[in-house]
């Protein structure tokens, strides 16, 4: 247990928390949203500081990080918790045991024994993924600090939800993110997640101010946020904001809760790739689809096979010092620690 960072004492030993955009107004003896920071006395603690619920070495595809490193390993930790409510969380089982249990569990580590693990793995950066690196913020920032000292990348997989603050405080520190903007609608975010889009947008625009390397999944979810005018306002979004964001379209499977829509056809995820071109983005991938071309990045002047993949796999690259081998085009994204 540590006491939680970004958080205001008010009267009556109450607290306002500044982590995420819910901005829980927490009394004593109670707990916010995600589940794992208590206010005792009038004080804020993380309780999963150091409790990692799962860590595994995973490729960075896995992420979906298709610019950042590809071909590489890393090493991906999460607590239990989460400040949404997901009704199709693929992770519900450590994402939701607080809300839905009632139970904190985990493995006690350190940010120095996650470092270390790390780089034994031979892993080139550490994911802060599988639940919300949010809710996990003062052991992922502390981590995050040692990792980048010792040469590691630090990459969060998340909903979006952290306030400017948040990504404030771990700057310069956090190098890459890829983000879930899993609709465009407020209703969508409101009965299906149990929160709202505009927070998710500001996080997107603040983590290109920081020059943090950005890309952005939607799973695509029949009859929830599949309609072709809503996708193209999203791609258009997404485009305006820059059209060299990587945009991964993912295939949906029913799981949790949300158990009466069916798979996503793969025609609806092809579709929605194309609208993401149609809209001004240059990388547009599928996702949920192996061995789909849309897996595989081309050189969006030319036509040039850049990285050949398969799922998690990466074959022959094409991208010399950062640019298409063939014509010469800068191709954005980290490609060298």
């Amino acid at each position: 247990m540590k006491e939680a960072y970004l958080y205001d004492r008010l009267e009556d030993e109450r607290v306002r928390c500044a982590l995420c955009n819910h901005r829980c107004l927490i009394k004593p003896g109670k707990r916010g949203i995600c589940g794992v920071r208590e206010n005792r006395g009038g004080t804020l603690y993380s309780l999963v500081y150091g409790k990692v619920i799962a860590a595994h070495t995973d490729p960075i595809e896995k992420k979906p990080l298709f610019h950042f490193l590809p071909g590489s390993l890393s090493y991906s930790i999460a607590t239990v918790g989460c400040n949404f409510r997901c009704r199709f969380c693929q992770n519900a089982d450590i994402s939701q045991m607080p809300a839905d249990t009632g139970r904190i569990q985990g493995k006690d580590t350190s940010p120095e024994a996650v470092v270390e693990a790390a780089l034994a793995s031979g892993a080139e950066s550490i994911a802060y993924t599988y639940t919300e690196p949010t809710i996990f913020f003062e052991m992922a920032r502390d981590t995050a600090l040692l990792a980048d000292n010792k040469g590691l990348k630090n990459i969060f997989v998340s909903n979006g939800y952290m306030t400017p603050e948040c990504l404030e405080s771990i700057h310069p520190h956090l190098h890459a993110a890829n983000v879930d903007l899993k609709a465009f609608t407020d209703r969508f975010y409101k009965e299906q997640c149990g929160a709202k889009l505009a927070p998710v947008l500001t996080t997107l625009e603040t983590m290109k101010r920081l020059n943090v390397w950005l890309e952005v999944t939607t799973l695509l979810i029949p009859g929830h946020n599949d309609d072709p005018g809503e996708l193209r306002e999203l791609a258009h979004y997404l485009a305006n904001l820059d059209p060299y964001i990587p945009w991964h379209i993912s295939r949906f499977y029913p799981t949790y809760k949300l158990l009466d829509a069916p798979p996503t056809p793969p025609e609806s995820v092809r579709r929605a790739r194309d609208i993401g071109y149609e809209a001004g983005l240059k990388y547009v991938y599928t996702g949920n689809l192996p061995g789909d071309t849309g897996e595989k990045t081309y050189c969006p002047d030319c036509g040039e096979l850049l990285i050949d993949r398969v799922g998690f796999q990466v074959g022959r690259m094409e991208i010399k010092d950062g640019k298409c081998a063939q014509c010469g085009k800068s191709v954005p994204g980290v490609w060298q620690r």
